[in-house]
């Protein structure tokens, strides 16, 4: 921990804490749209280059979170907020549901894409359990889950792209179900590549100091209030580094683009298991599946759930129930707040 955040008081902590969460949400939010254009302007492919340089720009201030205390030791805090922002990411997306007026929102965003990324997201989950319950092997100090990992995320964007140009099954179209934009549908973007790549480094810094402060913060709130680590990983530090998909997921289901809003949060989720990949190869003192606790266990089944919940949401037919409100967002929301409680006890 920073010895100049360590001896602050309480109030000043909390205080510096808030800051660098608004930080967050205005400076993530805008390197979204500026990676969303550099995705488009790439030529990659929007699957591929909008899930790297979009998930790893609205994720960055959480994996420098998770790293960094990962290195110092704290490995509740770093697994924590991992997992925890999987969770608060897919409750932002039933937040979005409330707002998206037309009817539900997994029902209107149903794809093949989408039905990809949460499957890919399920299996990626499934690894970090496979590594606490198994053997204890490591590379120098990396367990090879964490390798595996990097492995699978790559083949599974080389997936979506080939689902999304053949896919082997569509949904049933309705009113409400969205098309998914073609790439030769990108709005043109006036700026130079230059300006939107010196943006976006400019923004990621912003972001990266902002998730580093967020980490010691948090770290400081932990000393002075004795709350554990794990539940101001999940919870607050959580958060506070996922703002910038809750805003974008709010302004895309404001424009109708509920596939953006839908496959950012999803594909963002799968981005952010590699916080504890990542985590495994800054932790020195062996594997950090090792350090699992019952509340990361129980974190993990939680988001399993969930995504699980969004699967059903995209494949079942339409149901509006109260204000359009489906039953899934509903669930989501009931899960995420008897969580809380459960981890804060």
């Amino acid at each position: 921990m920073l010895p100049a955040i360590a001896t602050l008081p309480l109030w000043s902590v909390i205080g510096l804490f808030s800051i660098c969460a608004v930080v967050i949400g205005f400076a993530g939010t805008r390197l979204a749209t500026i990676a969303l254009k550099l995705a488009e302007r790439t030529g990659m492919g929007q699957i591929i280059a909008g899930a790297v340089f979009v998930g790893m720009s609205t994720s960055l201030p959480g994996s420098v979170l998770s790293v960094t205390t990962a290195w110092q030791g704290h490995t509740d805090l770093a697994i924590g907020n991992a997992l925890g922002g999987i969770a608060a990411q897919t409750t932002f997306l039933a937040i979005a549901d409330f707002l998206y007026r037309k009817g539900n929102l997994e029902h209107a965003a149903a794809s093949a894409t989408g039905l990809a990324q949460a499957t890919l997201l399920v299996s990626m989950l499934a690894l970090p359990l496979l590594a606490y319950g198994g053997p204890d092997w490591m590379v120098f100090h990396i367990h090879p889950v964490s390798i595996l990992l990097f492995v699978l995320y790559g083949f599974g964007l080389s997936l979506l792209a080939e689902i999304r140009h053949q896919p082997m099954w569509r949904p049933r179209r309705t009113d409400l179900t969205d098309e998914d934009a073609k790439e030769d549908d990108a709005d043109y973007h006036p700026e130079s590549t230059l300006r939107l790549w010196t943006e976006f480094l400019s923004f990621a810094a912003i972001t990266a100091v902002a998730g580093y402060t967020i980490g010691e913060s948090g770290l400081a709130i932990v000393e002075k209030t004795g709350i554990s680590e794990t539940a101001v990983g999940t919870f607050l530090t959580a958060i506070a580094t996922s703002l910038p998909e809750l805003v974008s997921a709010i302004a895309a289901v404001r424009m109708g683009a509920v596939n953006l809003a839908v496959g950012d949060i999803i594909g963002g989720n799968a981005f952010d298991v590699l916080f504890l990949a990542a985590s495994d190869f800054s932790y020195r003192d062996g594997s950090i599946y090792a350090a699992f606790n019952q509340q990361h266990l129980f974190t993990i089944a939680l988001v399993i759930l969930m995504t699980g919940i969004l699967l059903l949401g995209m494949l079942n037919r339409e149901r509006r129930g109260i204000a359009n409100i489906g039953w899934e967002s509903v669930s989501i929301l009931c899960l995420y707040g008897m969580s809380i409680f459960y981890l804060s006890g």
